[in-house]
């Protein structure tokens, strides 16, 4: 269905999931772990759904926009991060572990969120009303789902590498984590190479399937 918008309504479409994808997630960060102890992200103001506060000039408009544009299949991009301070949690391997897992847990209650407004779309008579819905719906079940996955993935700095990092013996862990300082010249790899779309495609494919199905489409 995304293939009949042109250019500019595929722009229009996809800007606020996008945006709101990327703020929840770094926002579910924070708070997060502000339950574990930490208060700097809410110090620093960075709670907040005002997606001002958390846009990065290339991971959130310029990222996103190129690959829409390029259609490599993936749309995905990231916010400023919330600051977190590990010093701060009782268990700072595990409470940053949770902290991190919280951000993909979002995208999938975000994603079920967008799903139950295409439904929504869907059951509305009129062509006016429920088609924004609907493309809008899958616009964000779509970010979402390709975030977390994305996310999950246990290259540093990803969510899975905290994830990871949590569970592994600490010498191990910190070893691990010197990997950081690569890993968005990683990511951008796996990316243009056609690795990463070859990696998420069936993972990816099957959560859809099941998002797709509760929003009727």
């Amino acid at each position: 269905m995304m293939n009949e918008l042109t250019l500019i309504q595929r722009i229009v479409v996809w800007i606020l999931p996008v945006v709101f994808a990327i703020t929840v997630h770094e926002v579910a960060h924070g708070w997060v772990a502000k339950k574990y102890g930490d208060n700097t992200a809410s110090m620093l103001g960075r709670l907040t759904l005002n997606p001002i506060k958390h846009i990065d000039l290339f991971g959130t408009i310029i990222l996103p926009g190129l690959l829409l544009i390029t259609g490599t299949g993936f749309i995905f991009g990231w916010a400023k991060p919330v600051p977190v301070d590990g010093r701060n949690f009782k268990k700072p391997l595990h409470d940053m572990a949770i902290v991190a897992l919280a951000g993909p847990v979002a995208n999938f209650l975000m994603a079920l969120a967008w799903a139950l407004l295409a439904r929504l779309g869907v059951v509305i008579g009129s062509e006016a009303i429920s088609l924004p819905l609907i493309y809008m719906g899958m616009a964000g079940i779509s970010i979402n789902l390709v975030l977390a996955l994305i996310n999950l993935l246990p290259i540093p700095p990803l969510d899975g590498s905290r994830i990871l990092t949590g569970l592994l013996p600490p010498r191990l862990a910190a070893q691990y984590n010197q990997l950081e300082r690569y890993g968005f010249i990683i990511l951008i790899v796996l990316l243009y190479s056609g690795v990463l779309n070859t990696v998420l495609a069936y993972p990816l494919f099957v959560v859809q399937k099941v998002f797709f199905s509760i929003a009727g489409i």
